[in-house]
């Protein structure tokens, strides 16, 4: 099964980069998958899954529900427009696959989705804050062992 994983956010955004380490470690850990780090978000996230049977995707979210770090395993539906998780221009990541569908791009049967709760995806900074810097290596982890990868 030909699997994309896709770390989404900002990298010069505090803890909106918090996708890209993840999939980063994960590369590392399974060199054999295909990863891709992208900030691009909505509409265009059609293009990059278009073909794959297969993607997880990884993301920052702000619920403010849980503790910076948290990882949720979420559905298209249960994503809620003002997390703005892969979201842009009003054009969120459940409203993009629901379009996509509609028109018929190939998008994939199974789609993983993972958002960390953040403290801070607002301010500029290279660095997540401590609390979600801490807790990567065991949402890889996580990760890997939840999809079997």
């Amino acid at each position: 099964m030909e699997t994309l994983i896709l770390g989404v956010g900002n990298p010069i955004l505090t803890d909106d980069s918090v996708g890209f380490r993840i999939v980063n470690l994960l590369k590392e850990a399974k060199p054999e998958l295909t990863v891709i780090e992208t900030t691009e978000a909505g509409l265009t996230l059609l293009e990059l899954v278009e073909g794959y049977e297969r993607v997880i995707i990884i993301d920052s979210v702000r619920t403010g529900n849980c503790k910076p770090g948290h990882l949720y395993e979420l559905t298209l539906e249960q994503i809620d427009p003002s997390w703005n998780f892969c979201s842009t221009h009003g054009i969120d990541i459940t409203m993009a696959f629901t379009l996509g569908r509609k028109l018929g791009n190939k998008l994939p049967g199974k789609i993983s989705i993972y958002g960390i709760e953040v403290e801070d995806n607002k301010n500029f900074g290279e660095r997540c804050t401590e609390e979600v810097e801490n807790r990567i290596p065991a949402i890889a982890d996580e990760i890997i062992t939840r999809e079997k990868l």
